[in-house]
């Protein structure tokens, strides 16, 4: 049983993963390694002069296991609720999961199938985004969605940032209470 399933281990994705996992909750990150990250790549990253996006992707993927999620290169295929824990399907096998977050992109078809409402995207051949609250909550209780499929910018740095965000604020409903991740240099 996981505390959290990502699905989706692009920079919003592997960006809550770390954030969770550094957290200290189990988290399983599922990635089906076809995000757009990958083709792209970064001269406007802040703090970094360039990157490639394959580099970016698989160094944000090494930190979240670094901090002990458990990255799974599968496709997620369906989530069912079973009281107040999901179990999620992918094409190497089912996990179980308290909460969910989405991190899928451009895609938002996964989101649909499996019930949870979109709207109309804003941005540039992002046609449909998934309908969340200003938190990062769907329309289905205990799964929430960040990045671009979440219906913020389609920027790198932007998506990693709704990413960490989302990871966040559920971490703080888990824990009751706001919780903040800062480390500090030893002097």
């Amino acid at each position: 049983m996981f505390d959290i399933a990502i699905i989706g281990g692009g920079p919003a994705g592997a960006s809550a993963a770390l954030y969770t996992a550094k957290a200290g909750k189990k988290t399983l990150l599922i990635d089906n390694d076809k995000g757009m990250t990958r083709r792209a790549l970064m001269k406007n990253y802040y703090g970094i002069e360039e990157i490639d996006g394959p580099t970016m992707v698989d160094t944000g993927l090494k930190q979240a296991e670094n901090f002990g999620a458990i990255l799974v290169k599968e496709t997620a295929q369906n989530l069912k609720q079973n009281g107040d824990t999901f179990t999620v399907t992918t094409d190497g096998g089912n996990y179980e999961a308290k909460y969910v977050i989405l991190t899928t992109g451009a895609s938002v078809s996964f989101a649909e199938d499996i019930g949870i409402k979109t709207k109309d995207g804003i941005e540039p051949r992002i046609k449909k985004v998934v309908d969340v609250d200003a938190d990062g909550r769907t329309s289905m209780e205990g799964v929430w969605a960040a990045g671009t499929c979440a219906g913020v910018s389609v920027h790198a740095i932007i998506t990693a940032g709704d990413g960490a965000k989302v990871a966040i604020n559920v971490i703080s409903e888990m824990n009751g209470e706001r919780y903040v991740d800062h480390d500090i240099l030893e002097s």
